[in-house]
Formats: C-alpha cells, structure tokens, sequence
C-alpha cells in the first residue's frame, strides 16, 4: 500500500479545528489532541476506502515521429479497473522543449470505465525524445488524501527536421511543365532520350525539337516531346560543420540546408531518380544509400534529425573521395554548405575537383539578409556603424568571389535568400535536367 498524502481540503480541516479550539473558553489541550487524532484515523480511513493507485491503468499513446514546425496529439487513455469512481490526475514527465498544452490531466472515472485526454505538442527542436514515467494520483472519496504512483512508461518520439518549403515543392510537383523534364539533347554512351508523344508546336518550344516527318504529313508544325530520363542520380553532401552553426534569419544554416535536402529528394525520386544523403564535418557521420522509393525522403529525415553542428573544420576532401568511392555512377553532386571565402578557398576548392573531374557539382547555401541590410547602409549615427558597413561590404565581395572561383571550377552555385534555398535548388535541378547535363 502506498501512504497517502494529505491534501489541501485536510489541511483546511484541522487549521479549523485548531482555530475553533482557540475560541472555545472551556478549552483543554487534551482534547484538542483526541480531535486531531481522530481527524487523522478518518483520513486514513478515507484513503483505504478509495481506489488503490494499482488498480488505475494508463497508457500513452503518440506518433512515433513529429515533422519540426508541425503539432502532433498524445494521449492517455485512463482505466479505472476498480468497481467504485474514483478522481485520477495524471501527470506525465514531458521534456519541456515538446512544447506540450498540458503534462498533467485529472478526470472522474466510473468504475469499470476508461477516458481519453489528450495534449498537443509543439516540439521547439529535433532530436530524440525518451518518455519515461508517468505518476498516477488518486484522491479519496472525501478529497482528504491522495496515494500515488509512478510507473515506467517507456517510449520514444522523435522530432525529424523541419519542412517548411513542403507546399512550394508540392506545386512544383503539380506544374504540367514538370513532364517535359529532362530533355536530353546530348547522347552519353548505354543512354539516351525517353520519347513520349508527339504534339502541335508551342510558341517558346525548340525548333531543333521539330519533327519534320510528321509536320510534312500534318501540314502544321509538329514537335517531339520527352520524359524526364528516370532512374539518374543525385547525391546530397550535407555539411554539418562549425560554418554551419550560424543562424541566419533565426535559423542555423545547417536547418535551411536540411529543408533543401528534403525538398530535393522530395522532387527528384517523384520524377523517377535516385537519391542519397551523405552528412559529414570532421567525419562521415550518416550515409543513405541511392532509392526512388518514395519512403526515401523519410529515410533522409530519420538520418539528419539526430545532427548537431560539429564546431570544427569540415574534412571536405575526405567526405568527396568517401561519397565518390561509395557511389561509383556519374551523378548531380549537391554540396550543402556555406561560401565563406576561408572555407572555399581552403579546403572546398582543393576538394572540388575529386568530384567535377566526373560528375556535375551543384554547391548551395543561404544568404544572411542581415548582411546585405547592414551593406545598404543608411544615415550613420555612430563611427561603429560606418564599420560595420564597411565589414557586411568586404563579406558581400568575399562570398560573390567565393562563388565565381567555384564556377570557375565547374560547380553551379545556388546563393539563396532564407525560405528559398530548397525551391531555388529544385529549380537549378530542373534546369540541369531538362538541359541534359545530367
């Protein structure tokens, strides 16, 4: 039997009596004390006569995984197995970053019956969360005293990252131009085009498209139209170190890269190709192998959802020759990363041409609007203010020569504002495709 714990109602009680004893002319110290170990038998009286603690089942039942940014519903569902009602109040050790409504929840349960309560969350990071005890109060039927328990609950809610380009991916994937992708006018050994139909000549349309046999026949211009080629790969190099740890618009750079990399693969494996995930900093960290499933993006989600920013040197060198001897087929090569100018020109110019010697390099990353509001300047009310200036000038010019030297170098460079990395990245994609480069 647990002990009960008096509650606030018996409190009250013997304040009162004590208080009235005080008033009363007659009074006599004994008595006081026969009053207050009576009140004390009838509260042990009133705790046996309630529900044991034992006899109420909870359990907990929540998603196994939460999209960051996104609310999910947990619920306790609450049995009463004993034959009387009985007041419960639940209370569940959430982690405070779930951002749950409510942790705790009492209800009056009939005997026999069971109730549902439920909570949102709000998770404010990712990562993984244990959920362990939950401890069930009963109070008795007087309301003079509670028993408790706490028993083990375990269970696991992951919190994957954050989407928040999911609906500008979603009309991409519904524009009818999305069907004419990959247009492939250069012929690669063991491949070539994916004929689909012929039709009518559109004003914007190639004239090197223009089947000629069949305008002869029709009397009108009449033009090939292709599939995306399926089944061609892209690989995303997710950058995961200490130039990632910056926040941009409230964000850490490592955030933005991630949501580029679900809406990539979101789009590229809903047009038939292949994609893999490599994290690295100063090591590989997760690899997910090339698929076209469409549970693929699930999978890049569950391998980045556990990352922190290494604060140290990306090893970019190590992570190319890695993703390169893992991934043998030539493929769209997508580097997440950051364009301060120290990092590329040390370590991601050097390491650059492990990859373009033979695939096609896209090297993407997010600007800091803050940056270039500080470089438009403005009425200068203090000398740090004309430094400052001066210094989001010098930045701007760096990362506009970073992008030049890797353009130089054969990359494509994707330097987009917060909120659009993801969609300028599927676009560069669409392009590359529909060009044949890939």
């Amino acid at each position: 039997m647990t002990m009960p714990v008096p509650s606030g109602r018996f409190a009250l009680l013997m304040a009162a009596t004590a208080t009235l004893f005080l008033f009363w002319p007659g009074r006599d110290w004994q008595v006081l004390w026969l009053v207050e170990a009576a009140l004390i038998v009838v509260l042990f009286a009133d705790a046996l006569a309630g529900v044991a603690p034992s006899r109420i089942k909870v359990f907990r039942e929540h998603p196994d995984s939460i999209t960051l940014g996104e609310t999910a519903t947990l619920t306790w569902v609450i049995e009463n197995h004993a034959r009387m009602p009985s007041r419960v109040t639940v209370t569940d050790a959430l982690w405070p970053s779930l951002g749950a409504t409510r942790r705790s929840v009492s209800v009056r349960i009939a005997g026999r019956a069971r109730h549902a309560a439920t909570a949102e969350l709000w998770p404010s990071r990712r990562g993984r969360f244990p959920l362990e005890d939950i401890t069930v109060r009963v109070a008795s039927p007087l309301r003079l005293a509670t028993r408790h328990r706490t028993r083990s609950l375990p269970s696991m809610l992951r919190v994957l990252p954050a989407f928040p380009s999911r609906d500008e991916i979603q009309r991409r994937m519904r524009r009818p131009r999305i069907i004419d992708v990959g247009i492939r006018t250069l012929r690669v050994k063991g491949s070539g085009t994916d004929f689909d139909q012929l039709r009518e000549f559109r004003p914007g349309d190639d004239s090197r498209r223009i089947d000629w046999a069949a305008t002869a026949r029709s009397q009108r211009p009449i033009v090939r139209q292709y599939r995306a080629e399926r089944n061609q790969s892209v690989v995303v190099l997710l950058d995961n170190g200490r130039i990632m740890a910056g926040s941009v618009a409230g964000v850490a750079r490592v955030e933005h890269a991630m949501d580029a990399a679900l809406g990539l693969t979101k789009l590229a494996t809903h047009l038939g190709d292949k994609v893999a995930l490599v994290t690295f900093d100063r090591q590989v960290r997760t690899v997910v192998a090339p698929s076209q499933a469409r549970v693929q993006q699930s999978r890049v989600a569950e391998a980045m959802y556990l990352l922190e920013p290494e604060l140290s040197e990306s090893a970019y060198l190590a992570a190319f020759t890695y993703a390169t001897a893992r991934f043998r087929r030539r493929s769209l090569y997508v580097v997440l990363t950051d364009l301060a100018e120290s990092a590329v020109e040390e370590a991601i110019l050097p390491a650059l041409p492990m990859l373009s010697r033979r695939h096609l390099v896209v090297v993407a990353a997010v600007q800091d609007p803050l940056v270039q509001q500080w470089a438009a300047g403005g009425h200068h009310q203090a000398a740090s203010d004309t430094f400052r200036q001066a210094a989001a000038v010098s930045l701007l010019q760096q990362r506009r020569r970073s992008s030049a030297r890797l353009a130089a170098a054969g990359a494509v460079v994707v330097d987009a504002p917060p909120g659009q990395l993801a969609t300028q990245l599927v676009d560069t994609y669409l392009e590359l495709k529909a060009s044949g480069r890939l």
